[in-house]
């Protein structure tokens, strides 16, 4: 909202305080609220809609927004052709080594020109194998770890276009933390879900961290080169949940105002600050901590506490409440 906008309802709302003010009783004698605790009679409290309710504790996954980039599905069937071709080469110069070691030891007429060329042949094809793998695992870590009948699957899903990998990335984060459990690509407006198979070390121009998902039953049109929003969920997260329309930020952080049972002076009813920690967006609102179920909560009017404190407030720790 334009800050210019946010004065003018601010202001609304002082001539509507002061209609109720007036309409109550002459409150010259009473004493002005605090700077940290403010206060409204009833009526005022009616007049600009001010409405508490109790925290209500709730589970959510914790979600990650990503970067989704649909990966060329040849790259991945070439690196995996190169590592079985170099494994091949490896076995087929490691047994004519054998092979050729064992004729020296019989005396049936292998040279030593014939061993050393072979040696250095199943040498040679070994660094290469092992080269191989290394980049194997390098560029593609999630799937070198599967067995191989899992991983033959995948690449036949691959090349039927029955599947489609995705690297999703989180732009600013070089550490993942705990491996999401799900991916939700955005395509078109429809969620599309993915299987995740786990991070990946190489980084690309964003040099962020990433993980290799796995959609199974792409939707028509997706293809090598897509650029998606990617939602990841962790696993899920208790908390209690507050609507957004109870958050406020300032200095100190998120905080909320909590309404409590001591009447300040001419009845009025006192709202302190109180600190909450954010834990995860969930639906119209945020799984938070630092607040009981049984606590009043101010979920609409915040706005109408925070102008009586001026410019903003400095939210008190629950324990320091009493």
């Amino acid at each position: 909202m334009n800050v210019w906008i946010k004065r003018a309802s601010y202001c609304a709302l002082y001539a509507v305080l002061g209609w109720a003010s007036s309409a109550a009783g002459d409150e010259d004698d009473e004493p002005t609220p605090s700077v940290e605790q403010p206060a409204l009679t009833a009526e005022q409290q009616r007049a600009v809609g001010l409405a508490v309710a109790h925290p209500i504790a709730a589970r959510a996954p914790e979600r990650i927004e990503a970067l989704g980039l649909v990966l060329e599905q040849t790259a991945l069937i070439a690196a995996a052709g190169e590592v079985t071709a170099a494994a091949a080469q490896e076995h087929a110069a490691s047994a004519e080594l054998a092979r050729l070691t064992q004729l020296a030891k019989d005396g049936a007429g292998a040279s030593k020109k014939m061993l050393e060329a072979a040696q250095a042949e199943a040498a040679k094809a070994s660094a290469a194998a092992q080269a191989a793998r290394a980049r194997w695992a390098f560029d593609w870590g999630p799937l070198a770890s599967l067995k191989p009948q899992a991983r033959r699957q995948l690449i036949q899903a691959l090349v039927d276009g029955r599947s489609l990998l995705l690297r999703a990335d989180m732009p600013g984060r070089h550490l993942l933390g705990a491996l999401p459990v799900k991916a939700l690509l955005e395509v078109d407006g429809i969620e599309v879900p993915g299987h995740i198979l786990g991070p990946l070390r190489q980084l690309t121009e964003l040099q962020s961290v990433g993980v290799l998902v796995e959609v199974r039953h792409p939707p028509a049109g997706l293809s090598s080169g897509a650029r998606v929003p990617v939602t990841l969920l962790r696993d899920e997260r208790t908390g209690l949940f507050l609507p957004r329309d109870a958050l406020l930020y300032g200095e100190d952080g998120p905080y909320v105002y909590k309404q409590v049972a001591a009447k300040a002076p001419g009845g009025k009813t006192r709202y302190v600050p109180v600190k909450v920690k954010l834990i995860v967006p969930y639906g119209e609102g945020w799984l938070v901590q630092g607040v009981d179920d049984d606590d009043a909560i101010v979920v609409h009017g915040t706005g109408v506490l925070w102008s009586l404190e001026g410019v903003g407030s400095h939210p008190a720790d629950d324990a320091d409440e009493d």
